[in-house]
């Protein structure tokens, strides 16, 4: 598979995923579910980022689909300036919700093989559910490359994308541990596991937070990866 193809292919899942009411309700803001994974998840990028010395507000940070930009509003909540705040995404329209979401930051709609900055521009390159949307596996490893060469020495890769085979969405890709450390050879790496499964989790309404913490204690539920990848 060519790297055209699969952007086209990743532009067509998107595309079904917005159409789709079946997609679109799994993604409700509101739904009690959504908001513990995303605290979650978010609590662990506070803690496993604390421990960097340039972070946050001599940090320049780039999210890799950077979507909306949901992740980077969260950067700059932690203090990250906005002028500091870079994003690339394929899909015209998240770039232009990022826009509107965060007038201040720099956003570009690229493909991620190819990033248009100069080498060791970035402290932090952030990749949230990015890799398992991408069956070549030659892309993928070009957008790892691509990746670490903007990335300074002792910057970080932030990481957070699933680590199971989903049935009911054929469309990604696990990406357990060892396919993170293919990726990114060299680097120092932590990795933990999180997010109770998330088809469980939505359903449970109002039950949720109070069985989120005795689900999340239960390894084999923990669906996603998350960690650092240091750049030597």
């Amino acid at each position: 598979m060519t790297a055209n193809r699969e952007i086209e292919r990743i532009r067509e899942v998107y595309a079904y995923y917005d159409a789709s009411i079946r997609e679109q309700r799994k993604r409700e803001p509101r739904n009690i579910g959504n908001i513990l994974l995303a605290r979650e998840r978010e609590r662990h990028f506070a803690t496993l980022l604390k421990g960097l010395s340039f972070f946050p507000t001599s940090c320049r940070v780039l999210d890799v689909g950077c979507g909306r930009g949901d992740a980077l509003a969260w950067f700059h909540a932690q203090g990250v300036p906005a002028r500091n705040l870079y994003g690339v995404d394929l899909l015209p329209d998240r770039i232009e919700a990022a826009r509107q979401l965060l007038p201040g930051a720099r956003l570009q709609c690229a493909n991620a093989e190819e990033l248009d900055f100069p080498s060791e521009t970035f402290n932090l390159v952030a990749c949230l559910t990015v890799f398992s949307s991408i069956t070549d596996q030659a892309m993928a490893k070009r957008i790892a490359q691509s990746m670490l060469r903007v990335l300074r020495p002792n910057g970080a890769v932030l990481w957070y994308d699933i680590r199971y085979s989903n049935p009911s969405n054929p469309h990604t890709r696990p990406m357990r541990g060892q396919d993170v450390r293919r990726l990114f050879p060299g680097c120092k790496i932590h990795l933990e596991t999180i997010s109770v499964v998330p088809p469980l989790i939505r359903r449970l309404g109002f039950l949720a937070e109070t069985l989120y913490p005795l689900l999340a204690a239960i390894p084999p539920l923990r669906t996603h990866l998350i960690g650092l990848m240091v750049k030597p």
